[in-house]
């Protein structure tokens, strides 16, 4: 009886103690709990942390940017960082591999074995779980990473974690960057993107993917698997109208010019006439150690006083109200006028040009020509002029989609701070203020048979091949600005301005390229001891059909050298329009009826070669060619500098050949 109450009270014990082991398990197995929730984050005592299981957002790849080529001007690439967890791997695979992990990371970062090794055995006994391998490696590289021992197996196995970044990059370098766009942050810290990067953000982001992460020591996340929970969507791409061979020829021949002139800033714009599409912008500011980049996007954002630009503006107004012809007769007296006893008007020729013709105060650029023309006229009744300048369009602004446009100012007669210097300023394109790309889109209207139409910087918005999500096309924001008589009439102006000895323009004339347009001389900083100009030309080409027009603004050039829009912006508008004429080829084809006979001939000919036609004009090498029956693309003006096919080459009959011409 004794033994059977003995082994009762032994069960009932071990009853307890199993009991009490569970009690204590338990206590413990909550108090784990509490530390992991309330004491491994890295806030401090008694603050949780989001959770030890998380869902993280990953950033999608940002569609591309490309050039009308098909260049990239701006991608996104991944850039990865590697760490490694080092008590993942079992002891086992850690003892085998050790040494060839340690050799093959050697390899990459040009450390010694011994010494690689050292470092993950240290990681390995101080059981770190996030220890740093390599960072903004390339995908490349990341994966030859993953082919070494122990972390070509899974990461469950072989402890390789991967953070991907993603990296923004304009493989052609800064080349039309404020246009293009980037992202940058304000002075409060907010990151923002400009210029095509920021107005079409929505379809360039794509949609973020998520990515199950688990809490680890040190307040450090690590994935979970290898895989995404959801993979993140790239973005849309961007088809920009930008030629790369005209924006680079812009931009040098800005750059050239802020260079020698040591001006502050200064921008170039090249629109293709007849569809508003931008070929080429190029915005330079200047550092102060004197060198020059994409500083900001000037050509959209800055208004500015257009000074004698704007007389263009004024000299419609005045013939589509008929108050005078191009013929009127005006005295420009001695080439000052004074208003009010003490505001000064002059023109830049000492003692004036006398009695000319209105056309002619246009061409010379007379400030007081201009101010008689519109003062005389319209000092009645200011309304009607600036109603018709309204009308034009020219105090609306262009409605780019590019944040940071400039806003036109036109002063309007019942403005509280209207007074009677408004009007004969505004002749001469003082007291308003216009963005050299609104000053170029009306100069284009004029180029373009008075159709305005609005810049345009995108030719689709696409994914992959598929069907454009957007296309862009001309868009017409005032069909005619002007009459076609008064259009003719500024067309021959502007023409005369380049081709007439009087004319500002004069010393860009070419005599194998026809070009027409205004120059531009703007006091700046005028109420200062120290005087400062902007220097201006705008303008198209080729007279006879119209393909681009092109504004040069030039911002405080160095007095001393220069500071006139003739001298100082007009070369680089001439430079420009040089290069990209002489590199549009010219396909000269023979008549067939010529072409058959040549052809006839030739097959007599066992043996025809192609000769030398180097140091040959255009003409000489015409005739020469045309006597074989090929056909011939010219690329330039001026004498043979390279031929295709080279000389003694076996040629056919009606083969085209390639000549370029300098």
């Amino acid at each position: 009886m004794s033994d059977q109450v003995q082994q009762e009270g032994f069960k009932k014990s071990r009853f307890y103690f199993l009991i009490g082991c569970l009690v204590v398990f338990g206590f413990v197995l909550i108090g784990k709990l509490i530390y992991l929730q309330f004491y491994t984050n890295d806030e401090g005592l008694g603050i949780a942390p989001e959770a030890l299981v998380k869902n993280v957002i990953l950033e999608p790849s940002r569609g591309d940017i490309y050039a009308a080529d098909g260049n990239i001007l701006a991608t996104t690439v991944a850039r990865y960082a590697l760490f490694w967890d080092a008590i993942t791997p079992s002891e086992t695979v850690f003892q085998k591999y050790k040494t060839a992990l340690a050799d093959s990371i050697a390899t990459m970062t040009n450390q010694s074995a011994a010494a690689v090794l050292k470092k993950i055995e240290g990681a390995r006994n101080k059981k770190s779980r996030y220890y740093p391998i390599a960072s903004d490696v390339s995908y490349s590289v990341y994966r030859r990473y993953k082919t070494f021992p122990i972390f070509n197996q899974s990461t469950y196995k072989g402890g390789l974690i991967v953070d991907q970044e993603l990296k923004r990059e304009h493989p052609l370098g800064k080349i039309a960057e404020r246009t293009i766009g980037y992202e940058m942050q304000d002075q409060d810290g907010t990151y923002f993107r400009v210029g095509l990067e920021g107005a079409f953000s929505q379809y360039l982001r794509g949609d973020s993917g998520l990515r199950l992460k688990q809490k680890i020591a040190n307040g450090q996340w690590k994935p979970i698997s290898d895989s995404n929970e959801k993979e993140p969507t790239e973005g849309f791409d961007l088809h920009t109208t930008i030629d790369l061979n005209i924006q680079d020829i812009s931009h040098n021949a800005l750059l050239q010019q802020l260079e020698y002139y040591e001006a502050d800033h200064g921008t170039v714009v090249v629109m293709e006439v007849a569809t508003g599409a931008i070929k080429a912008i190029a915005n330079l500011g200047r550092t102060e150690e004197g060198k020059y980049f994409e500083k900001l996007n000037y050509a959209v954002g800055e208004a500015h006083e257009p000074g004698s630009t704007f007389k263009l503006m004024g000299m419609i107004a005045a013939l589509e109200d008929k108050v005078i012809d191009e013929n009127s007769l005006i005295d420009t007296e001695k080439g000052e006028l004074t208003f009010f006893g003490k505001y000064k008007v002059r023109d830049s020729k000492r003692g004036g040009y006398g009695i000319i013709s209105a056309s002619h105060a246009f061409e010379v650029s007379s400030n007081v020509g201009l101010v008689k023309i519109i003062y005389d006229n319209y000092k009645d009744n200011p309304k009607q002029f600036v109603d018709r300048l309204y009308n034009m369009g020219l105090n609306k602004n262009l409605g780019l989609p590019i944040k940071g446009e400039g806003e036109p100012k036109i002063p309007y007669p019942t403005d509280p701070d209207w007074d009677g210097l408004d009007l004969p300023w505004m002749a001469y394109g003082y007291g308003v203020s216009l963005t050299p790309l609104q000053t170029l889109t009306f100069y284009n209207a004029i180029a373009n048979n008075g159709e305005m139409v609005k810049p345009r910087f995108l030719t689709e918005i696409s994914n992959l091949g598929n069907t454009p999500k957007k296309v862009f096309s001309k868009q017409v924001l005032n069909p005619s600005i002007c009459s076609e008589e008064t259009l003719k009439k500024v067309q021959q102006m502007m023409f005369n301005v380049v081709d007439k000895k009087w004319g500002t323009g004069y010393s860009i004339k070419d005599s194998k390229l026809s070009m027409a347009g205004k120059t531009g001389t703007c006091q700046v900083d005028y109420t200062t001891e120290s005087i400062q100009y902007i220097s201006s030309f705008v303008g198209y080409f080729p007279v006879e059909k119209p393909k681009y027009s092109c504004i040069v603004v030039i911002h405080k050039p160095n007095k001393t050298k220069g500071y006139y829009g003739a001298t100082v912006a007009a070369p680089v508008f001439k430079a420009i329009a040089n290069k990209i004429f002489n590199d549009i080829p010219l396909q000269v084809e023979l008549p067939a009826s010529k072409v058959a006979e040549l052809i006839k001939n030739s097959q007599s000919k066992s043996n025809l070669k192609m000769p030398n036609l180097a140091g040959l004009t255009e003409e000489e090498a015409l005739q020469r060619i045309n006597e074989m029956g090929l056909k011939v693309e010219l690329k330039g003006r001026g004498s043979v500098k390279q031929q295709q096919p080279q000389p003694g080459s076996k040629v056919i009959p009606n083969q085209k050949i390639i000549l370029e011409l300098s």
